[in-house]
């Protein structure tokens, strides 16, 4: 995309006006009201296993979501009750999220790489009633069933299995409509959504998410994936991430354009640029790691010429991956970022001088700087806090806090700032440059990963006495984790031993958190208080 000479950052920022109704459901005020009777295709289903291609009009996303909501209320299922949906790249994830919309339940999106002690976790700390997935993840969910009393309710996609409800069977029952005179009226305050999120030294934090949150990715659509009705969109997520709000879900049906769906594991490059030339898709959404990969290729034997704007987000975008896929496809590709707690906030706009290696520019909206640990503002080229202010009106899309979690809340909002945990740089010409988390999390391959959750899983392994989890930087997946172990006495390291501890992670927790990388050692480095000195590892890690 060439830089429009027209462009104005300044013009752009005065003259924005989003206000969120007072009343408003997704749901029905997208989903049903906006775009319920249309015939246009919403979703082209992707299946890799049958190479099944499935076109999903928006008068089916809309009927579909209303027997899901019928069938939920005839559960007795109400507004503000917690709904696990466990569910891949397949279209009923859409109906379950959008149907929890409809009802005013509260859906919970999880991946199906989690095991059952996350699981057990994540239905324990919701409180959840309703739990719905495919039979991938129905034998970890039937391992923890009996000790999350919550739970009333199984739902089954595909499949048919005793003490589980067939998802097609309750949806048969149910009717296409669903109004809104049958439940109580949506506040856009209302809580819609719940993303579990890492922190470096605790279990995952819930997130929570109002229906406002849905109405405000316009800003996210408009000034950073430039969104068109006209559009074939395709976003490279999993669907228990907020990405998937982000790319499959709220800004692409807020603007009504198609949406590509792929269900998949892994990623060969030859199918997915296979899927852009087939199905002529003309924007595409893809972390760092991929446009890595893609780079490393000879994009000039593919035929890629639909694509007309490609961006990324999660981690920080190399400026060589970002020269390579500029010359192979003539597409410039937009960096852009956010928080779970967040939408869009700082992104490259359609049009706008791109620097690479830059985020970009805070979104209209937003007064956004970068801030010492009490709230003051830095000077330029100085490294400091990415810092929200709380103005009036409430910054759109901005999380008001993390359910039932005063303390944690109290953290990120001090001294009239939400912190972001982030840290970075801004230049003369207020440009936004990464610089990393003020924590100690790790993003891998686009996947955000707790130290704590890992080290909690190897301390159940009965050889290890300690261990201490950091990133190491990686130049295809941009961090990997890294272990420090220390063993009992009587254990010696050895690469058998490394490749146990492998599996044993992959097996105790989600498999993409396990340590790539491990490293025996006799002590971990520790302040006089006894903490860990990750700093110290992170430093060591660098140099093997």
């Amino acid at each position: 995309m060439k830089k429009d000479i027209s462009f104005s950052y300044e013009k752009i920022r005065s003259s924005h006006d989003l206000k969120c109704p007072d009343n408003f459901n997704f749901g029905f005020d997208i989903i049903s009201d906006k775009y319920g009777k249309s015939e246009k295709t919403a979703l082209i289903a992707i299946q890799k296993s049958t190479k099944k291609v499935q076109k999903i009009s928006y008068k089916e996303l809309n009927e579909n979501s209303s027997k899901f909501a019928n069938a939920l209320k005839n559960f007795g299922i109400k507004k503000k009750d917690n709904i696990l949906v466990i569910l891949p790249r397949i279209p009923e994830w859409y109906y379950c999220i959008l149907g929890c919309s409809k009802v005013g339940a509260v859906a919970i999106p999880c991946t199906k790489m989690l095991k059952a002690k996350d699981i057990e976790y994540r239905a324990k700390k919701s409180n959840a009633k309703v739990i719905i997935s495919t039979s991938e993840s129905s034998p970890e969910i039937n391992k923890i069933k009996d000790n999350c009393k919550s739970l009333k309710y199984k739902i089954l996609v595909k499949d048919k299995k005793d003490d589980w409800y067939n998802y097609d069977e309750i949806c048969k029952k149910s009717d296409v409509n669903f109004g809104r005179d049958m439940v109580p009226p949506t506040k856009s305050n209302d809580l819609m959504l719940i993303y579990f999120t890492s922190g470096s030294t605790a279990m995952p934090k819930m997130v929570e998410r109002d229906q406002s949150y849905a109405f405000s990715h316009i800003i996210t659509q408009k000034y950073w994936q430039d969104l068109k009705s006209t559009d074939i969109h395709w976003t490279l997520t999993d669907t228990g991430w907020a990405k998937a709000a982000w790319g499959l879900l709220y800004p692409p049906l807020l603007v009504g354009c198609t949406i590509i769906l792929y269900d998949n594991d892994g990623f060969d490059l030859d199918e997915h640029l296979e899927i852009i030339k087939k199905h002529k898709v003309t924007t595409f959404c893809a972390p760092p790691t991929i446009y890595r990969l893609m780079a490393q290729s000879n994009l000039a034997n593919f035929e890629v010429s639909s694509l007309r704007h490609c961006f990324s987000a999660g981690e920080p975008l190399n400026p060589e991956a970002m020269r390579s896929w500029k010359n192979a496809t003539g597409c410039d590709v937009y960096d852009g970022y956010g928080q779970t707690e967040t939408i869009n906030i700082i992104a490259n706009f359609p049009g706008m001088k791109i620097k690479k290696g830059s985020m970009g520019r805070p979104c209209p909206g937003f007064e956004i700087e970068i801030i010492d640990n009490q709230a003051n503002i830095l000077e330029i080229n100085q490294i400091g806090n990415i810092g929200i202010k709380i103005t009036d009106p409430y910054p759109p899309g901005l999380f008001r806090g993390y359910y039932q979690d005063q303390k944690k809340t109290s953290e990120v909002f001090k001294n009239g700032w939400y912190f972001t945990g982030d840290t970075a740089t801004k230049d003369k010409d207020g440009y936004f440059w990464f610089v990393g988390r003020s924590d100690d999390i790790i993003t891998s391959s686009g996947y955000r990963i707790s130290p704590f959750e890992v080290e909690s899983v190897l301390l159940e392994h009965p050889y290890i006495v300690e261990a201490a989890v950091v990133a190491k930087p990686d130049k295809v997946r941009g961090e990997i984790v890294a272990a420090f172990i220390v063993l009992g006495k009587n254990y010696n390291g050895n690469r058998k031993l490394k490749l146990e501890i492998q599996e044993f992670v992959k097996n105790n927790t989600a498999p993409y958190k396990y340590p790539r990388e491990i490293i025996f050692t006799k002590n971990l480095p520790k302040t006089i208080s006894g903490k860990i000195r990750r700093i110290d590892l992170r430093n060591k890690i660098i140099k093997i």
